[in-house]
């Protein structure tokens, strides 16, 4: 009876004991808010979109589209004369540098089948000799350039007409030269040779599909970290342009974007270009120097795996109680940060904290102000593990719950360098640009992700050499 009584005594101990070194906790969790989208405010960033067009670029499109017959009047009773016109050789399009104003100017070699009637008709009869004259020549014209509504533009004038040979009719035997007869001619197609070349210009040389595809190209979300599946997306609002400036043997426009900038962590967002949104607008000059405002979005999902990787082989004690955080979740609630830990040790569940995100400059590390637990499980540690309710564990966790940025920083700096040398995302587009020190600016919290604003201050150029 003795040793029974003994017995008993040890195995009270022995499940008090047990009791004591590893309890269960199963705290309510606090849920997350899930009526509000992912919405946060952002600041437009704007990036140089200087493009460069060589004439030679121009005159290759031009003869492309300005082929063969160009000038056809097959009606000889209004003014006597019949006339075709064919382009006779490939167009020469080059920098006018006997004009002031930056002007080009355009040699088309042409080749003129011209039938002349001299004659009358009287009484009803015909009384008329038609000749018909071959001929050759090269008509120069100058042109003034502009843009409008994305199209380089010119104002073409005819300036010479100079034939090969001086055209001439057998008259009684004899060759005349009848240059006198066929240049008053030139002024019936005159206007039709002008607007045929700033309509075939005109055409060649609409910006909007090549600018938009490129455009479309560098708005393709872009990795920028493997290793933290970073992503910048940028999002177009609006295109500025200057007029159109020749310089030696090139058409210079500066244009400029104003557009959101976001980095995004996960898998690969979607690209948010909208062609049909976009509106191109005249201005008189493009800054140089640009802000870019970027918005670093991290979902809480991604958070929880950085902040549970930050507390490996952590151990949390007091005397002979221990506990380890297997896992790390974090949610938004009520304007604060949820942070549940999965205990193992002498406790055993989760246990939930709730503190707001703060950003120390200085430091550089996003760390968690007014740290606590949540009332229901500060109420139950109180009653089954006080020694972890104690402020001198929670401060030792919360020593844990910061999590610098600056390796992100830096990696960032040097991913979006690559981004930033000579990045070329389609043949013809290249993007340039340097960029200074990443300056934090806020934290805002959505009911999905944690939002780091941030500013970065440089230059970035996209130059499109050569539309095709």
């Amino acid at each position: 009876m003795k040793s029974l009584s003994v017995l008993l005594v040890f195995l009270a101990i022995f499940f008090i004991s047990s009791c004591s070194t590893s309890n269960k906790i199963a705290a309510l969790k606090p849920e997350p808010d899930n009526a509000d989208p992912l919405v946060y405010e952002n600041t437009p960033s704007f990036i140089n979109l200087p493009i460069s067009v060589k004439l030679k670029d121009v005159e290759n499109q031009t003869n492309a589209l300005l082929n063969g017959l160009i000038y056809e009047d097959n009606n000889i009773e209004d003014d006597n004369i019949e006339m075709k016109i064919w382009k006779l050789a490939p167009i020469t399009i080059e920098n006018d540098k006997e004009s002031a104003g930056g002007k080009i100017k355009t040699i088309l070699p042409l080749k003129a089948v011209v039938k002349y009637r001299i004659g009358t008709k009287t009484m009803g009869v015909d009384l008329y000799n038609t000749k018909e004259f071959n001929l050759n020549g090269l008509v120069t014209l100058v042109s003034d350039v502009g843009l409008t509504n994305w199209k380089l533009n010119t104002k073409t004038e005819l300036k010479s007409l100079d034939w090969n040979e001086s055209p001439t009719m057998v008259v009684f035997g004899k060759n005349v030269p009848v240059t006198y007869l066929i240049n008053p001619a030139v002024k019936l197609f005159r206007s039709k040779i002008e607007s045929k070349i700033d309509a075939a210009i005109e055409k060649s040389m609409d910006f909007k599909p090549n600018v938009l595809a490129a455009l479309e190209k560098i708005c393709t979300p872009f990795q920028m970290s493997e290793t933290y599946e970073s992503w910048l997306r940028i999002v177009p609002v609006e295109i500025y342009s200057t007029n159109a400036k020749l310089k030696n043997d090139t058409f210079l426009m500066e244009m400029g974007m104003k557009c959101m900038m976001e980095t995004l962590i996960g898998g690969k967002p979607e690209s948010k270009f909208d062609a049909s949104k976009i509106v191109l607008k005249p201005v008189t000059k493009i800054p140089n120097q640009i802000t870019a405002n970027v918005a670093a979005v991290s979902t809480y999902a991604e958070a929880s795996k950085i902040m549970t990787k930050n507390f490996a082989g952590q151990e949390f004690s007091s005397g002979s109680k221990k506990v380890k955080v297997q896992n790390v979740g974090i949610w938004h609630k009520n304007d604060k940060m949820v942070i549940a830990l999965d205990l193992l040790g002498t406790v055993n569940g989760t246990i939930y904290l709730t503190g707001f995100p703060q950003y120390n400059e200085q430091t550089k590390e996003v760390y968690f102000d007014k740290l606590d637990y949540a009332l229901d499980t500060k109420n139950k540690l109180m009653r089954t593990a006080n020694w972890l309710a104690q402020g001198l564990v929670l401060r030792k966790i919360q020593e844990s719950c910061r999590y610098s940025i600056v390796p992100n920083l830096e990696e960032g700096k040097q991913n979006m360098a690559a981004y930033l040398k000579n990045y070329s995302p389609m043949s013809g587009v290249f993007v340039n640009g340097k960029m200074e020190d990443i300056q934090f600016q806020k934290i805002q919290l959505t009911n999905k992700a944690v939002i780091a604003f941030i500013k970065v201050n440089g230059t970035v150029n996209v130059s499109v050499d050569g539309l095709k």
